[in-house]
């Protein structure tokens, strides 16, 4: 399976920059991936479209303001992103870096608010292990001095409005430095209004990682390594999992993060259980689907995993079907773009 087989032409002018006035404002494609049909939608209109039953899993993660800016003892400017705290005694952290120079071992960062850095270790993928000290409790500090991690493709700085905005309603378990999508779109409006049709919803938690936007770098996807993930699935949704699949009911997966997190999860009896774990799977056509049975999810990039993802669970010709009827009729692509129901 070759990654030019999930690439298409898209104009710039579509890939939105800024979040719509209002979060459920945007537009809604509905994919039906037996007979390939299309309609087009408003996403206000999401629990009306789903079936009643139907049981909606959530990705609870939130993301870190996890962007640092700052200097290095020689003065030189450098940015810094969290990618995983690995030792929370001694505040030790995984970072991607930026810099004129590279970070040696040893050199000492400086950010604002009295925050110091120091690098630890190199590693082979060219990440570094950073030590943090500060006054007060770091992550206060952090939600104070630390940007959004908005992804590459949107060209400009972030506002205060993202930190709101990148965000979900429900996000509740710092950890994640890139935002499950999908999830941008519900109000709590929206879960009142699930709530009246006898949908229920319940949350995992994967903390979405840098990976997410890395480009795929081999042609043949299956020479392809997707970063490990942490999840951690409640002992209360594993339940309501398993109680709607003895039930007959459907499990509606709230973007690509739960898809791969229930389908790394779920057992050899078809049921899920608790407890936390990584995940590095990559879901590509040919997967066999055992717990999802439908998929909302936003428009995704070209040559993207994100892309054999979907792919994998509609159909690659079926999506990039929708993909062409979406351009066509200027849809808004990527995080703050409009979304997908495919079932």
């Amino acid at each position: 399976m070759l990654l030019s087989e999930f690439d298409f032409p898209l104009p710039q002018a579509l890939i939105a920059q800024q979040p719509l006035g209002e979060r459920s404002a945007s537009r809604l494609l509905c994919l039906d991936r037996s007979s390939g049909q299309i309609a087009h939608q408003q996403f206000a209109r999401l629990p009306l479209l789903l079936r009643q039953g139907d049981l909606l899993v959530r990705n609870e993660t939130r993301v870190l303001p996890a962007r640092l800016l700052g200097r290095k003892a020689s003065g030189g400017q450098l940015e810094l992103l969290l990618v995983r705290q690995i030792d929370q005694g001694q505040n030790i952290w995984r970072c991607m870096t930026r810099s004129s120079k590279p970070l040696r071992v040893g050199s000492l960062l400086d950010f604002s608010e009295g925050l110091r850095g120091e690098v630890l270790e190199q590693e082979d993928d060219g990440q570094r292990l950073v030590r943090f000290s500060c006054p007060g409790a770091f992550h206060e500090v952090l939600e104070r001095v630390g940007h959004m991690p908005l992804p590459p493709y949107i060209r400009r700085d972030d506002h205060d409005q993202d930190k709101d905005r990148y965000q979900t309603v429900f996000a509740s378990n710092p950890g994640a430095v890139a935002a499950p999508t999908a999830g941008l779109h519900f109000t709590a409006g929206t879960f009142s209004d699930l709530a009246e049709r006898g949908i229920d919803v319940c949350g995992i938690t994967l903390h979405v990682g840098p990976g997410t936007f890395l480009p795929v770098r081999t042609e043949n996807l299956h020479e392809h390594r997707m970063h490990s993930e942490a999840y951690e699935i409640p002992a209360a949704t594993a339940e309501c999992i398993n109680a709607a699949r003895a039930a007959g009911r459907r499990i509606v997966a709230l973007g690509t993060t739960v898809t791969r997190t229930l389908e790394h999860a779920v057992h050899e009896d078809g049921r899920i259980y608790p407890g936390q774990g990584e995940t590095n799977l990559f879901i590509m056509p040919g997967f066999r689907f055992r717990m999802v049975d439908a998929l909302i999810t936003n428009f995704h990039l070209p040559k993207s995993t994100l892309l054999v993802l979907v792919s994998a669970f509609a159909g690659r010709d079926v999506v990039l079907e929708a993909y062409r009827q979406a351009i066509e009729r200027g849809y808004r692509f990527f995080s703050y773009g409009d979304c997908m129901l495919i079932e």
